[in-house]
């Protein structure tokens, strides 16, 4: 079976790093913002955007983890759509939960840019099985 390495190492780092933070979202996280002095009406807010971002995470580290097994030709393409998922990872899920952590809004901004890089990285997906041979 062929794979592909560096799409193999991005799956194992991203899958490592969802479980952790999303293990910390789950068990500490509430407790930490309201020790920071966030108030609970804040903190209600801010929680479901650090588990969006815990969610996309880890769906992005299975589509590496998929990614690096599947019998695509390497090259450019596969490359470019490993880099745009990690990408992704790290604008939008890191986005949000620095946005939480730190009660900063204006990272929102951010967000939209890593939900682009997936949109661009699953688009050049369906190249590959528009170019793919039967």
């Amino acid at each position: 079976m062929m794979v592909h390495r560096a799409t193999l190492i991005a799956a194992g780092i991203a899958g490592a790093t969802a479980i952790t933070i999303g293990a910390f979202g789950a068990h500490g996280l509430e407790d930490q913002l309201a020790a920071a002095g966030m108030d609970s009406e804040t903190i209600e807010r801010r929680l479901p955007q650090f588990e969006t971002g815990a969610r996309y995470h880890l769906a992005h580290a299975l589509a590496l983890l998929t990614l690096s097994v599947l019998p695509l030709p390497p090259g450019r393409l596969c490359s470019a759509i490993t880099w745009l998922i990690v990408a992704g990872i790290v604008l939008f899920s890191g986005s949000l939960y620095t946005l939480v952590i730190t009660n900063t809004p204006w990272l929102g901004a951010i967000t939209p840019i890593g939900g682009v890089c997936w949109i661009a990285a699953w688009s050049l997906i369906a190249v590959l099985g528009i170019q793919a041979r039967e």
